[in-house]
């Protein structure tokens, strides 16, 4: 059976001298792989540059349930980016952004609201006139929701001590070393603050850039966004067993130096 879904592609891997393989999350059906045929050849009429991350796709696949890899049986260019490509800011936080996300999810299945606010992020970086360099945190952040291992935002007078393993503000400092001193704990509790709330609350353009231009997040320094943003890193290692880290911040922080 044919269906119409949007997809978001997360990678690809060439299957033959003219064919690839393309993993692409879908609206429809989570994380599906797809199998395209002939589109190195010179008469292909799909285009290679169709598979490169993050790019926003309509298709029409066929999908039999457990089957390891799929076909479709057209893919269009859904919404093509206009400055993603040839900035190398934004460029360079797609690239975070496809590889977080390409590590972290492994749902055959549809998510609507994650869905959603994927494909509105990748718009919303592309639309924006506006710095990009709080952008990482932003996503990493929002991006927990949806993982279902967002912080608990309980800072208060007495609980100004940040448990990166169990995720909560306490009195006392834990005994291991993963955890923010009070003065970390206390930006990291207004940016919590700042990205809280229900998904559902930022679904439209406007209420994600508002968040994301929110005073706490563009007057942070480099410095700082750097370390906000390992530490992000090392809460998702210790909180999504089997993820091990990315290489693409590194990036991140000598772009956005």
């Amino acid at each position: 059976m044919l269906h119409a879904t949007k997809g978001i592609v997360f990678h690809s891997v060439k299957y033959s001298e003219t064919s690839v393989i393309v993993k692409i999350y879908t609206e429809l059906f989570g994380i599906q792989s797809y199998l395209f045929k002939g589109v190195h050849s010179p008469k292909s009429k799909t285009r290679p540059g169709l598979f490169q991350p993050m790019t926003l796709l309509d298709l029409v696949v066929y999908h039999k349930e457990k089957q390891s890899l799929q076909h479709a049986r057209e893919v269009h260019l859904a919404r093509p980016y206009h400055t993603l490509p040839f900035d190398i800011r934004k460029s360079s936080v797609a690239l975070f952004m496809n590889e977080l996300v390409y590590k972290t999810i492994r749902e055959e299945e549809a998510n609507p609201d994650l869905f959603v606010f994927l494909w509105n992020t990748c718009i919303l970086l592309d639309d924006t006139a506006d710095p990009v360099s709080a952008f990482p945190l932003f996503f990493a952040l929002r991006f927990c929701h949806y993982l279902g291992i967002f912080p608990l935002s309980n800072h208060s007078n007495q609980f100004t001590i940040f448990n990166l393993r169990e995720g909560v503000f306490q009195a006392a400092i834990p005994d291991h070393q993963n955890y923010l001193d009070p003065e970390n704990s206390k930006l990291l509790h207004t940016m919590l603050e700042v990205c809280g709330g229900n998904p559902e609350d930022h679904e439209t353009l406007p209420g994600y850039a508002a968040m994301l231009y929110a005073d706490p997040f563009i007057r942070l320094k480099a410095e700082t966004r750097n370390r906000l943003l390992e530490t992000l890193l090392l809460y998702y290692r210790l909180h999504l067993p089997g993820f091990k880290g990315l290489q693409s911040h590194h990036i991140l922080h000598d772009v956005m130096a």
